[in-house]
């Protein structure tokens, strides 16, 4: 395996650079993992696929506004910030951050950026809101820095990032001047914890929810703080080579009861977004009890080996947890049995992901399609089920 094996041509035009309108209009690919077999459909009949009982577990994770922009003190460079991760470790006030910074090479050790309010295009007389100090490298050959914030006087750091940040859309949206809270789910919570939004949930609508639920299909959430290292291309060319952060997540005990009566029912757990796939995954431990009833009450008809559970291994709950998970071809899918999903940046970990479920060659001819097909691409694309 390679990471040539999940690379393909993507057609700038194809990129969208902005979310469709209503949010479920968006067109859906419909992926059947057990004749390989294709359908184009909309967004808003997802529930043509879906039965009573079967469960969306979604990331109700909310972006913040992670991206700054200022000037280096004392100079008239500019540089752009984006939050990844607070360090506790570090400050357990929560003033220390790992970032990414451009111009990096301009942004040693000892560098101080000044944002001003009213962001990037403040004029130089706005007051300067925040402060960021870099105090150490995380990644040199990335950009990566380790930033110490300092606010205003009589403003915390958080209302200082919301006078001086904004939304940070992915580099490949370049021509959107939209809402920025378009690039938030509607379920999402109201505490702001990540770097990017779990993008394939952005086609869900209050109504559409409503609907499913009426129909008897159970909605759950979960929350993983999405950094941006989810969705960074694999520079290595073995795969297996490349090492993923770590993100913080959370899965509550009703989300394991939730799963747990699903599957006993012998219904289908369906992730929404790849970040929910990583939770779930990730509250799997294999040393654990096994739930009465089981968890998983019996192999789904036509499912690969891999979409099912065997031996011992139990869904438990996990509560400010940590995971570096990385799905890849040949890993095992032990909680989800379906997922909705984007179609994602070529070799990427998402790729390899997806490729987990439903086999590389059955990937790989879905997008092949969806390029034949001029489906929208990427955050603000179309959707994907894969069933």
């Amino acid at each position: 395996m390679r990471t040539d094996d999940f690379d393909y041509d993507l057609p700038d035009e194809l990129i969208a650079q902005a979310p469709a309108e209503p949010r479920d209009s968006c067109r859906l690919l419909v992926l059947h993992r057990d004749t390989g077999a294709l359908e184009h459909r909309h967004f808003s009949d997802i529930g043509d696929y879906l039965d009573p009982g079967d469960l969306l577990v979604a990331n109700r994770t909310r972006v913040m506004p992670a991206r700054l922009v200022g000037r280096k003190r004392g100079s008239d460079i500019l540089a752009e910030t984006l939050l990844l991760k607070r360090r506790e470790d570090l400050d357990p006030m929560g003033s220390v951050w790992e970032c990414l910074v451009k111009p990096g090479r301009r942004l040693k050790p000892g560098a101080v950026v000044e944002y001003r309010a009213g962001g990037a295009h403040a004029p130089l007389s706005a007051p300067v809101v925040l402060k960021g100090e870099v105090v150490d490298f995380q990644d040199d050959s990335r950009g990566g820095r380790i930033v110490r914030f300092s606010p205003a006087e009589g403003l915390s750091l958080d209302a200082a990032v919301h006078e001086a940040g904004h939304v940070p859309l992915p580099p490949y949206i370049t021509q959107y001047e939209g809402d920025p809270e378009k690039y938030q789910t509607v379920y999402a919570m109201h505490e702001e914890h990540s770097a990017a939004a779990p993008t394939a949930g952005l086609h869900f609508t209050p109504e559409l929810i409503e609907r499913l639920r009426d129909k008897g299909v159970g909605w759950e959430t979960v929350e993983l703080e999405v950094g941006i290292d989810t969705f960074r291309l694999v520079e290595e060319d073995d795969p297996t080579q490349h090492v993923m952060h770590t993100e913080r997540y959370h899965v509550p005990q009703r989300v394991v009861d939730a799963v747990h009566a699903t599957k006993a029912a012998g219904h289908r757990v369906v992730a929404v977004g790849t970040t929910s796939v990583r939770s779930l995954e990730s509250a799997y431990d294999p040393a654990a009890t096994l739930s009465d009833p089981p968890m998983v009450a019996r192999r789904f008809e036509g499912a690969p080996d891999s979409a099912a559970v065997t031996g011992a291994g139990d869904l438990v709950e996990r509560l400010d947890a940590t995971t570096n998970l990385y799905l890849m071809p040949g890993s095992t899918y032990h909680v989800v049995d379906a997922l909705v999903t984007n179609f994602h940046v070529p070799r990427s970990t998402l790729m390899m992901l997806v490729s987990a479920l439903a086999t590389r060659e059955g990937i790989m001819a879905a997008y092949e399609e969806a390029i034949r097909e001029r489906y929208r691409f990427l955050s603000f694309g179309d959707a994907m089920l894969i069933l």
